[in-house]
């Protein structure tokens, strides 16, 4: 994937000043866990965070003070960087030499700091560089409130290091104190303790007192406003957005009260949810104490907010007990999307829950179309190494993992299973985990040392092999089965007005819209949007189906709507599939490439560079 790395998975850069032979003089990027940081032997345990935001020059000039512990006499600190310039280095006031690695184009530059076996403070001057893969700069234009720029981040994997001089590692957990000064008439908000109002300073406090790893740092700066539902939850966005949003989001405070009788008591204090600008990459970021969320989630249904149910899920599953390396992804996600339906199975009903299920499974059966049955990546436990850790984000994960867990609740018992993954949670608060660590811990608490009963459920088989096992769940949902057949009758013979779709929920819709055949008529095509006006659908997920519908039909009455959702949306999830759907013929190829042109300002630069790539690989 990287042509870099393709030739150099481990640099080793030895200082001109160094004895040969001292490993602790050696910077050595470890194509396994994605670091330059030699946490074993020093460890960052706090953060005081001093920044100035320009948004002239996009950039953040910043003093970044570590506190940290020496745990083998080591001579050296290393640290993660990408693409920041080092002012001046100083370790325990003292202003010392350093030495940056040559720069890899995924991962940075590995920074390395002389100490002695009593220091403990180090500060970095920095100003962070263009090609920041963390932050996105956005004019007033590309807002919805047309009148303030704004700044965001998005840190996970290992975009952390493009922000802060870190050990950017999920491993290691930090605190941290910043301090942010923004152009005044802005709010700035961070994963910590945030400010409720603007001040007219604009210099904004924060506090992070639980430990955290490294990617779950968050900034956002903009025209924001809050909003309180309850008095432990509340919303932050834009004012234009903001009444919308908390209306949408009035749930909030009931996904709670079904999380906790789950997880156990949440141990963050607040929980707030930031609705960012359409450009935000993904569906949700599970920031502690605040949670960064795309607009697209705001149907005016509340027919989305799962989304919200997964990302306050992470509060217990991912920032709570983290996974140690990116191979064990789906600790963190397979553990978040069973909690996310059970939470949505609390606040609705069974009904609704299945159909999640099902959506999930087909978008993991897609995945497993897509790389193959027996590919490698469709594992749980995957492997990494030499590989960036970005390349194991898939449905894969998040859906194999969930419904694993669920084979394994139907199996057990709901009780049995709800107890051990509440005493999962507190047992492993605040500690890295591993997939092995995982299996130990089940050994013991869920099939209390009955091997052969493990063995009867094919765990290993579940996380060690690809595919799917033959004792995975899967049920068809009772709601489905109307759709399905006024589908086929609709398909055949049915007129869209005979179609009794008025009250469909926007997981019915989506079924519909999947399972129609992608070479449907063009008078049927048109019917369908005569009645239900699909193409100017206000609901992010039914447009998007619509227009992956329109583009393998030929429907091109859709085609200008499409164009102006991509310019404006920037959710990689409905933007990879449009792209690629384009892509299988000439004339869409033409299409996506003038699109891309278009629309690329209002992406997110991991967005970007990925499509960028997609079209050039076609």
């Amino acid at each position: 994937m990287h042509k870099i790395l393709a030739q150099i998975f481990l640099i080793t850069v030895v200082l001109q000043a160094c004895k040969p032979g001292n490993s602790s003089n050696v910077i050595e990027f470890n194509p396994a866990t994605h670091t330059f940081s030699n946490i074993k032997d020093v460890r960052t345990k706090h953060l005081n965070w001093e920044a100035i935001v320009d948004f002239d020059k996009k950039q953040v000039d910043a003093l970044a003070t570590w506190s940290f512990e020496n745990l083998t006499k080591a001579k050296f600190i290393h640290f993660d960087t990408y693409d920041l310039t080092i002012r001046k280095i100083k370790v325990n006031g003292k202003e010392v030499q350093f030495f940056l690695t040559p720069f890899l184009e995924s991962y940075g530059s590995g920074l390395s700091i002389p100490i002695t076996e009593k220091d403990s403070i180090v500060s970095i001057e920095y100003t962070t560089g263009p090609k920041a893969l963390a932050m996105q700069w956005l004019a007033p234009e590309q807002t919805a409130g047309k009148k303030m720029p704004y700044m965001f981040t998005q840190c996970e994997s290992i975009q952390a290091r493009s922000l802060i001089p870190c050990q950017d590692a999920p491993a290691n957990r930090i605190t941290y104190h910043a301090s942010v000064q923004v152009p005044k008439g802005m709010m700035a908000v961070m994963s910590a303790k945030n400010p409720t109002e603007k001040n007219e300073k604009a210099l904004y406090d924060f506090d992070m007192e639980i430990p955290i790893p490294t990617y779950l740092i968050a900034l956002a700066i903009g025209d924001i406003e809050y909003q309180a539902i309850d008095e432990r939850t509340g919303v932050y966005t834009e004012p234009s957005q903001l009444e919308q949003a908390a209306r949408e989001l009035s749930d909030i405070p009931a996904m709670m009260k079904a999380a906790e009788a789950l997880g156990g008591p949440y141990r963050w204090g607040k929980y707030d949810v930031l609705i960012a600008p359409p450009s935000f990459p993904i569906g949700g970021m599970e920031n502690p104490r605040l949670t960064f969320a795309t607009p697209t989630i705001i149907a005016g249904d509340k027919s989305l907010v799962s989304l919200i149910a997964h990302e306050m899920a992470h509060s217990w599953s991912g920032n709570l007990v983290t996974n140690a390396v990116w191979d064990d992804l789906w600790l963190n996600e397979g553990f978040t999307t069973y909690f996310e339906r059970r939470i949505m199975e609390s606040i609705t009903d069974t009904s609704y829950t299945e159909m999640l299920w099902e959506l999930g499974y087909q978008d993991m059966q897609s995945d497993f179309a897509t790389l193959g049955m027996t590919h490698a990546d469709t594992r749980l436990r995957v492997d990494l190494n030499k590989r960036h850790p970005g390349d194991g984000f898939s449905n894969i994960p998040y859906e194999k993992g969930a419904v694993f867990l669920r084979m394994l609740e139907r199996n057990v018992g709901r009780p049995k299973f709800d107890a051990f993954l509440n005493q999962y949670f507190s047992t492993n608060a605040f500690k890295p985990t591993t997939t092995e660590i995982c299996l130990v811990f089940m050994d013991k608490h869920l099939f209390e040392g009955d091997t052969n009963k493990r063995n009867q459920l094919k765990v290993r088989e579940w996380i060690y092999e690809p595919s799917l096992p033959d004792n995975c769940p899967h049920l068809t949902p009772s709601r489905f089965v109307n759709v399905d057949a006024q589908r086929k009758d609709f398909e055949t013979s049915l007129t869209a007005s005979k179609l009794n779709a008025r009250n469909w929920s926007t997981h019915e819709w989506l079924q519909f819209l999947r399972k129609l055949p992608r070479t449907l008529s063009l008078e049927k095509m048109a019917d369908l949007d005569l009645v239900f006006k699909l193409t100017q659908s206000g609901n992010s997920e039914i447009a998007d189906e619509w227009y992956k519908l329109a583009i393998a039909t030929g429907y091109e009455p859709a085609y200008a709507a499409m164009t102006d959702f991509l310019s404006r949306v920037g959710r990689m999830k409905f933007l990879e599939p449009l792209y690629s759907e384009m892509l299988k013929t000439p004339k869409g190829k033409e299409m996506a490439k003038k699109i891309f042109e278009q629309a690329r300002m209002n992406y997110h630069p991991q967005t970007a560079g990925k499509l960028e790539k997609l079209l050039k690989a076609s």
